[in-house]
């Protein structure tokens, strides 16, 4: 089953669960927040190696900027990046789906129609 991370207030993930809903689509829906993903799950994200560090990282948030991320980032070991992410679900890049080894961040039709359909 697809795990869907999101975070209440975020019209992102609204906009997404909304597209999921309307293609029917299955989903489990985790608080972003709440319960963020493991460092370990994390890890294992980003050490697909498909996707640069950034990627993962919700570079638009306040946290990100509050912790001067923008020239942390680059430099940054994939333990290093899964540890402070897994720390506060908000420096993550939402919505977050997973399933299996499969994932995107963020949300753009066009990428959900190719990867989620």
């Amino acid at each position: 089953m697809k795990k869907m991370y999101c975070y209440s207030r975020c019209s992102t993930c609204a906009k997404a669960r909304k597209w999921l809903d309307e293609e029917n689509v299955s989903y489990n829906v985790v608080d972003i927040v709440g319960t963020p993903p493991t460092k370990e799950e994390l890890l294992a994200l980003i050490k697909q190696g498909n996707h640069p560090i950034k990627y993962f990282f919700n570079t638009s948030g306040i946290k990100y900027r509050e912790l001067q991320l923008k020239d942390k980032v680059p430099s940054m070991t994939d333990e290093e990046a899964s540890e402070i992410l897994a720390s506060d679900g908000k420096l993550i890049k939402r919505p977050l789906m997973i399933e299996g080894d499969h994932f995107t961040c963020g949300f753009k039709p066009d990428v959900y129609k190719e990867e989620w359909l």
